[in-house]
């Protein structure tokens, strides 16, 4: 077995049945020792010393006793169990056991000494452990554990014993060699230096007085040396995209400033400070004949899409193409509006390809694309077919990047003429530093700070679902006065588990409740078709309420909706709730929007509801989402496969990203071969986002 780790298969170990091999892989993903050596406990238990039966009460908990078997029986009716009498020198203690294998009726035979741990618990007839973990003790087997037992995530069929067994295999392989190290020194956390076989040694078996509170909290120096190198190999893989990318010749893109005039004229507005330093660092980029990779940050209402048609206009001014991809139909088709409206009056052509460009109108919009006609392109991820085909494809915009994988985004790379096009990518979900630092580290940052002048932030109020009917007539009075509302219903059926109001069920009540308004309905299961016509009739004002799902979260724009109602906020993360939220106060009228939560609401919701209420600034909203839900679920990507961190957490490894950062960079400049490897053992053989 000379083979390195982390290309042994686990069933090359010892005393590693095919099953348990089976279920390590199909279920938790575990192919190769070096896979089973970061499956790290979740917990640990302390089995080094042992209790005497004559002191063990109910309120014991889980102990640890050496005991000799005095009877064992088994009994059928009904349901089968089996019961075992121990003892020690003080006294008796019953053990009982459902739903076990025969081998351990077997195993517990009068005399046979074992070491049993379990909970205690009061029956009528004294104290007993039921189901114990038990271990028979072979002449001269320590009593007790050496070190903290490990408690491992596993699955069904795998116990506890089985694992440990594999592992303490694997760990004895590594003694023997085998596990490299490509860190060419330890990083120095909190000033010691540790080698990764010793840490992983140490978190498998550590010692009895090991720190149990930080080993808890993820903060013991071994669990942070495992910690910085998953981070590091993750920022390598970025860098590595960012290297792939920017190798690749783009087209300069120099300056046009009489298109731009002519463009801010169609505007209407003039652009804020923020606004003119974030253009100013885009069209530097794109003068470059290097890639541009720029994320755009900017809160719901900052003017994003002004800045993005400036850019846009500074790649078709030189006779390029630009691509510009939403996540969404609504989305889409507002863009396409924008677009459309500035650049027609610059006699530039744009189109819309989306799911609803199908049969011949297709087949002629991928033929003017193709042929140059087009200069820019707004669509889903119907950018992404692979007959769409660019002439001179020189910019491409990404909307709400975090609605698509990193790999999507990239596949717009190929869709030029040989060169890489430049790349803007837009969110308006503010994202925290700590995550833009790990997950954004391939892309240049611009962030929009402010907000156009006149804006008035949302005044927003909890309201619980008892006080309904008077909102009604707040609604109706808004209305009345010429304004438009939003009545936003987070299912669109009714769910008795989630308890949320359908939108269905909600539309009908509020008809008949306001029969003298027009109300209109969209939701995620109307045809592309349907939705179209009801948003462009909400934003015509022909509607004056609009029910709606979570599908108006970004991209709708209507100035003269000044009301919103959402319920039941609390199933919804705080950056959802913010961009819900963005979808009013792009008037002069002051806004509000009115949270409908359901009763009771727990203290946790309402402390989240408060975060809302309280703030408009996205970048602190997000920071607080972050806390509460983690990075996956806020940035959505447990569909697109990237943030999964098995051992480091974002938020509290934040302190270790200066000193990733910065090896990172050494490592790539001094030991190059130590990279592909690194990133192989964390992210997996497959390429992380495709194509790179």
């Amino acid at each position: 077995m000379n083979r390195p780790l982390e290309q042994l298969s686990i069933a090359a170990l010892p005393k590693v049945e095919l099953q348990t091999a089976r279920l390590l892989t199909e279920n938790l993903g575990i192919e190769t020792v070096q896979d089973l050596l970061f499956h790290l406990p979740m917990r640990y238990e302390n089995r080094t010393c042992t209790s005497v039966i004559a002191e063990l009460t109910a309120l014991s908990g889980k102990v640890v006793i050496v005991a000799e078997v005095i009877r064992c029986e088994e009994s059928v009716r009904g349901r089968r169990i089996l019961r075992c009498e121990v003892a020690d020198d003080s006294g008796q203690l019953r053990l009982r056991f459902f739903n076990y294998h025969p081998w351990l009726r077997r195993q517990l035979q009068p005399g046979a000494r074992v070491r049993c741990f379990g909970e205690v618990r009061a029956q009528r007839r004294g104290i007993e452990m039921l189901h114990p973990e038990l271990q028979v003790l072979r002449e001269g087997e320590a009593e007790v554990e050496q070190s903290l037992t490990p408690v491992y995530p596993s699955t069904a069929g795998l116990n506890q014993f089985a694992l440990r067994r594999a592992t303490t295999a694997a760990l004895e392989l590594m003694d023997g060699g085998g596990l490299s190290e490509w860190l060419p020194e330890p990083p120095a956390l909190g000033g010691v230096g540790t080698g990764l076989a010793e840490a992983l040694h140490y978190l498998h078996a550590p010692p009895p007085d090991a720190p149990l509170a930080e080993l808890e909290a993820g903060c013991h120096p071994c669990q942070r040396r495992l910690a910085f190198e998953e981070l590091l190999a993750h920022r390598l893989s970025l860098l590595q995209v960012r290297r792939a990318v920017r190798s690749r010749a783009a087209p300069a893109l120099p300056p046009a400033p009489e298109l731009a005039g002519r463009l801010r004229a169609e505007f209407g507005f003039e652009l804020t400070a923020a606004q003119e330093r974030v253009t100013a660092e885009i069209a530097g980029d794109l003068a470059q004949a290097v890639p541009m990779l720029r994320l755009l940050q900017g809160d719901v209402g900052s003017g994003k899409t002004a800045v993005a048609a400036l850019a846009a206009a500074q790649a078709v001014a030189t006779g390029h193409q630009v691509a510009i991809m939403a996540p969404t139909e609504l989305l889409a088709e507002q863009h396409y509006q924008c677009f459309e409206r500035w650049f027609a009056e610059l006699q530039l052509r744009v189109i819309s390809l989306t799911r609803r460009a199908r049969g011949q109108r297709r087949r002629q919009l991928l033929s003017e694309l193709r042929s140059g006609g087009v200069a820019l392109a707004v669509g889903t991820h119907a950018l992404l077919q692979e007959d769409v085909r660019f002439s001179r494809l020189g910019l491409a915009i990404i909307d709400e990047q975090h609605r698509f994988g990193v790999h999507q985004r990239l596949t717009l790379r190929d869709k030029g003429d040989g060169t890489a096009p430049h790349q803007l990518i837009m969110t308006a979900t503010p994202i925290p530093r700590t995550l833009t630092m790990s997950a954004y580290s391939d892309l240049d940052c611009s962030v929009i700070d402010e907000l156009p002048p006149g804006r008035e932030p949302v005044i927003t109020a909890l309201m619980g679902d008892g006080r309904r009917n008077k909102l009604l007539q707040r609604v109706r009075a808004a209305c009345g006065e010429g304004r438009q509302a939003y009545w936003i219903c987070t299912l669109v059926e009714e769910s008795e588990k989630l308890q949320c109001q359908a939108a269905e069920k909600t539309v009908t009540w509020l008809r008949e409740a306001l029969p003298e308004l027009q109300i209109g309905l969209v939701h995620g299961r109307h045809g592309v078709r349907e939705k179209a016509a009801v948003m462009r009739a909400f934003r015509a004002g022909e509607t004056a309420l609009l029910v709606a799902t979570t599908v108006v979260e970004v991209g709708v724009d209507v100035p003269r909706a000044s009301l919103m109602v959402i319920e039941n906020p609390e199933r919804l993360g705080l950056s959802q709730l913010h961009q819900l939220r963005g979808r009013i106060g792009r008037g002069a009228e002051q806004s509000h929007c009115v949270l409908l939560y359901g009763s009771p609401l727990s203290a946790t919701a309402r402390a989240r509801l408060q975060v809302i209420r309280d703030h408009h600034d996205g970048f602190i909203i997000a920071e607080r989402d972050l806390e509460l839900r983690g990075p996956g679920e806020m940035l959505g990507t447990r569909q697109t496969g990237i943030m999964q961190f098995r051992i480091a957490d974002l938020r509290r490894d934040l302190d270790l990203q200066p000193e990733v950062r910065r090896y990172a960079a050494a490592l790539m400049r001094e030991h190059p071969g130590s990279v592909a490897p690194l990133v192989r053992r964390w992210l997996g053989e497959k390429t992380r986002y495709g194509g790179v």
